[in-house]
């Protein structure tokens, strides 16, 4: 999305050109439906018209059980096994007098899937539905918030224990399945990244196997599912005492989170977060450009962890109350040491982004203040 219009900023009335929309299973569909549904060679396919009752096509032997999901009225229609559910939908728009026009496929459609339709009903213009879809999704409800703040709250609750438990000569697998069992014990479904000393100047970590040892940062990136909305937390530590070098960058990080948190407000553009944020680091030595901030400042985050919108350089999302992101600048010091610090956030109606987590870390040595 970096230097390009964001779908969820183009027109409602570009968005109102479609006379049907197409999902697969996965986590739009869910949101728009209540269904979940795992993703097969079979398909189950949702077809919503600009008018009428959605269409789903469904595999007859599963019939049964799609209709124990069933909360709104739906026209299901089951195909056996040497029957085209695409033709079937197809069919199923050409009798309500839907024969061509556009139709909006969801962005993790299969291409199998979209092409099948296509084939199936090939007068129709297939287009990305992206501009209802992500518009949709990108603006959570007063309930969401609060499913995701739960799941921001039992990260902390997760993430306290488990940092409460750090000892030298644990290995990153150790730690990693101490949080899995933690969220386990809530009945939740969770986990984290865990990066020791020098791999954790590798954001997303390495294959080579780490050990504990004094002087060590401790960085654990993770997080939980409340209702399939999600938490996404970093927090990072320190064995032992952290050396003046370490103790500085961990203080530029942690007021780049507060200066990306006061620019993320309504009707700025996302690329300015990621341009406040990036300015502290890069202003403080740690530059230019990516060098050390080796990503983007954050991602959206609700269904899915990462989701639209993004907070990258260039991006222009018009940022509207209710959009939700994580808030995570970093320092990488390849061959030294690696520190990020992560929050999720949410867009106020009014001034500065407010946290869904309970607050910023206050140091290496307090991560949960």
């Amino acid at each position: 999305m970096s230097g390009a219009q964001s779908p969820a900023t183009q027109t409602s009335a570009e968005a109102a050109h479609y006379d049907a929309l197409f999902f697969a299973p996965g986590s739009s569909l869910y949101y728009f439906t209540g269904i979940r549904w795992g993703l097969s060679e079979r398909l189950l396919g949702l077809v919503i018209p600009r008018a009428g009752n959605p269409i789903i096509v469904v595999p007859a032997f599963e019939e049964g059980r799609l209709r124990e999901k069933l909360h709104l009225p739906f026209e299901v229609l089951a195909w056996q096994e040497d029957e085209s559910p695409t033709k079937l939908a197809g069919a199923a728009l050409a009798d309500r007098g839907i024969r061509a026009g556009r139709i909006g496929v969801e962005e993790t459609v299969g291409f199998t899937f979209s092409d099948h339709l296509r084939q199936a009903a090939p007068n129709f213009e297939y287009v990305s539905a992206d501009p209802i879809t992500i518009a949709c999704r990108a603006h959570k409800s007063a309930h969401e918030l609060e499913l995701m703040r739960l799941a921001c709250d039992a990260t902390f609750d997760v993430f306290r224990a488990v940092f409460a438990s750090l000892k030298e000569g644990m290995s990153q697998e150790e730690i990693a399945q101490l949080v899995e069992s933690g969220f386990a014990k809530m009945d939740l479904q969770g986990g984290a990244l865990v990066l020791l000393g020098a791999s954790a100047a590798l954001p997303h970590g390495t294959v080579k196997p780490q050990t504990l040892k004094e002087g060590d940062v401790v960085l654990i990136d993770g997080g939980c599912k409340v209702e399939g909305y999600e938490s996404d937390v970093t927090r990072t530590t320190i064995c032992g005492k952290p050396s003046e070098k370490i103790a500085r960058a961990f203080e530029i990080v942690r007021k780049s989170q507060d200066a990306a948190l006061d620019a993320a407000r309504a009707s700025r553009l996302s690329g300015t977060v990621d341009d406040a944020a990036r300015a502290v680091i890069t202003s403080a030595g740690y530059g230019p450009d990516y060098k050390f901030f080796t990503h983007r400042l954050g991602h959206g985050i609700g269904l899915d962890g990462h989701e639209h919108p993004y907070l990258v350089r260039g991006s222009k999302t018009i940022l509207e109350p209710g959009m939700t992101f994580s808030n995570e600048p970093g320092i990488y010091i390849p061959g030294e040491f690696g520190l990020r610090c992560e929050d999720d956030m949410v867009i106020a109606a009014e001034g500065p982004a407010q946290l869904l987590t309970q607050r910023f870390a206050v140091s290496l040595e307090k991560p949960f203040g």
